[in-house]
């Protein structure tokens, strides 16, 4: 994959404030805003990164779906997402893109299963930042 991976995004202070700010709200549960602030952005990007920030509107919205019942709607969203998701590096974008597919294919793969509980939504992790459940006291 190293030879066919796209190119790091190109993203202005402003975009990766943007990008920051979409982040930080996925993570906190705020998916519908998280949606708002990525689908902003990813209007004005062009290019090889453009399908790495659609696919993060896809983790977003389908969280929200599952948060608000539509487990059919969030596993379909799961499953866009990592197709748009796959071509990319583990580590791409400032994020440990590999932990955040992983974890959405295991969500999308309880939903299938018909898990009575819901799984732990996927957070979208820095390069470099603890993995799930590893959070430090300060992030909770």
């Amino acid at each position: 994959m190293a030879d066919a991976s796209p190119p790091e995004p190109r993203l202005s202070a402003e975009e990766q404030a943007a990008f920051e700010k979409g982040v930080l709200e996925l993570n906190a549960g705020f998916f519908f805003e998280s949606h708002d602030t990525l689908e902003d952005l990813w209007a004005g990007v062009r290019g090889p990164s453009r399908d790495f920030f659609q696919g993060l509107i896809q983790v977003a919205v389908g969280c929200y779906h599952l948060t608000r019942g539509n487990r059919v709607g969030a596993r379909r969203l799961f499953g866009r997402a990592m197709e748009r998701l796959e071509p990319y590096p583990d580590a791409y974008g400032g994020v440990a893109l590999g932990t955040l597919r992983r974890d959405v294919l295991s969500l999308a793969s309880a939903l299938e299963r018909g898990a009575d509980a819901t799984p732990a939504l996927p957070l979208v992790h820095p390069i470099g930042a603890p993995a799930a459940g590893a959070a430090s006291e300060g992030e909770r």
